[in-house]
């Protein structure tokens, strides 16, 4: 039986997939899917199509079987969520648990609902580490195995299976090969079997450490298994303690933050996040939504550190928050999201860069109503790149899109970055709660906001030059 880490869908193999994105994807390499919850709006299952007589027998040959072709797909893309232990609500591991979804995943993939990853695939930069898209190809292996009656095949044809780590293990563990240096654990919230949206902002003591220590990766973990029902997205920042007079606060540190479908931050090798040194406070801020039953949930931060004494060779800002709309520098953010019923609305904001930057991942937040975000740069020599285009946002996952390495943008000092927010207030939207209604900011899910977190790293001008040249290099040497 093969092992597979919580967070692995499987290793891509571009060749075997016909990917075009070959030249950038490492054979070998885990595919993170940085912890990917449940796949909530897969339902309606159902007996697939069912072909008969001579046409039945001589399509059987040409027709894909759930050994051979369609279970490797589950395995790298789907069953992280879809076994037993997962957050999903049916496990897909074998033909006799798959097959009465039939219709339904058949469903679910061609319409793109299904593995959940809004990233346009036609426009910016299609390399990322946690991809686990489906290519054409696989779309249609899936489609004409349902069409052709879902056959099973010859089980001699299945791939090894999966191997899965315990459901409330921290699946960085899994990647770093040991436990966290240290864990902060929330207070206890009770959530309420129904209502509202529900906020919980807990905050604690933190001794901290006598002298400055650098974050590797940092990973948010509700209770298993209520805890990740209940748990839309959530932040934890750690604040220094209260300073002596005439001495200054040291700058907040974000540990981490988590969304549905992204669960844990791992930074680059020779990159880190700078811990301050001495005592401070760590405050949580948690947004939770009703399922059904009461849940008392307790959220742990595990926190993995670079060893004592080392300083990463980069310092990096982490997730940070750009806001997508016109307001927040003159008056009260997002003053200007006000969406009519039936209606749609647009908003732009761009941020000039004073220092060269490294950009690592592009996370969308927007709530129901919204449909579509981009990250775009404009470069001081009047170039614009569309980076990352996510035209299918989905408020039911938090999806950070992390950059393969030598896929991130390098953006040189004065580039403006160009955000760009889309809401749809009809019927049209498929989980619009209302039409109806007027839309303003607020912070429940049945309100709108717009922001993007993006993961940045801040260079000086010689590490641009080197980062540059390093590029400018390997261009020189593909082109050969």
């Amino acid at each position: 039986m093969a092992k597979v880490e919580r967070f692995v869908g499987g290793v891509r193999d571009p060749a075997a997939r016909g990917d075009s994105r070959a030249a950038r994807v490492h054979p070998g390499r885990p595919l993170a899917v940085a912890g990917l919850a449940a796949a909530w709006l897969l339902a309606g299952a159902g007996d697939a199509p069912a072909q008969s007589g001579v046409a039945a027998l001589a399509a059987a040959d040409a027709a894909p079987t759930f050994s051979r072709d369609v279970a490797p797909i589950l395995q790298r893309s789907c069953q992280h969520c879809h076994q037993p232990a997962g957050i999903a609500p049916m496990s897909l591991l074998t033909y006799r648990e798959a097959r009465p979804w039939a219709r339904s995943i058949r469903d679910r993939v061609a319409r793109r609902l299904m593995p959940p990853w809004h990233l346009d695939p036609t426009v910016g930069i299609q390399d990322y580490k946690n991809d686990i898209s489906l290519t054409p190809d696989e779309i249609d292996t899936v489609v004409r195995w349902v069409d052709a009656g879902a056959p099973q095949g010859d089980p001699a044809d299945l791939p090894e299976p999966l191997a899965f780590p315990r459901a409330d293990a921290w699946e960085v563990e899994a990647i770093l090969g040991r436990p966290p240096d240290f864990i902060v654990r929330s207070t206890p919230y009770h959530v309420v079997a129904n209502g509202q949206d529900q906020w919980w902002s807990p905050e604690l003591e933190f001794e901290g450490f006598d002298a400055p220590r650098y974050i590797r990766a940092a990973e948010f973990k509700p209770s298993y298994p209520l805890g990740i029902r209940v748990t839309h997205h959530g932040h934890a920042v750690l604040r220094g303690a209260e300073p002596a007079e005439g001495e200054e606060r040291p700058p907040s540190v974000r540990l981490v933050g988590m969304g549905i479908g992204k669960r844990w931050d791992i930074l680059p090798d020779g990159v880190g996040k700078r811990l301050p040194p001495g005592p401070g406070t760590v405050r949580f801020s948690l947004h939770y939504f009703p399922v059904g039953e009461e849940v008392t949930d307790v959220v742990e931060v595990g926190v993995w550190l670079y060893p004592e004494g080392e300083v990463p060779a980069r310092v990096t800002a982490g997730e940070r928050q750009f806001y997508v709309d016109g307001t927040h520098r003159e008056r009260l953010r997002a003053s200007d999201i006000l969406i009519p019923p039936h209606g749609h609305l647009v908003l732009e904001d761009q941020y000039v860069l004073d220092r060269p930057a490294l950009l690592q991942s592009f996370r969308p937040h927007m709530h129901m109503r919204g449909t579509e975000m981009s990250v775009a740069a404009l470069y001081p020599d009047g170039r614009r790149e569309l980076l990352s285009s996510v035209n299918r946002y989905d408020h039911n996952w938090q999806i950070a899109y992390v950059y393969d390495d030598d896929a991130q943008p390098l953006l040189p000092r004065g580039t403006v970055l160009m955000l760009r927010a889309k809401w749809d207030n009809t019927a049209a939207n498929r989980i619009n709660p209302d039409p109806d209604q007027w839309v303003v900011f607020g912070a429940r899910g049945v309100d709108e906001m717009s922001h993007a977190w993006i993961g940045i790293t801040y260079l000086d001008d010689a590490e641009y030059e080197e980062l540059a040249a390093a590029r400018a290099a390997e261009r020189a040497n593909e082109s050969q």
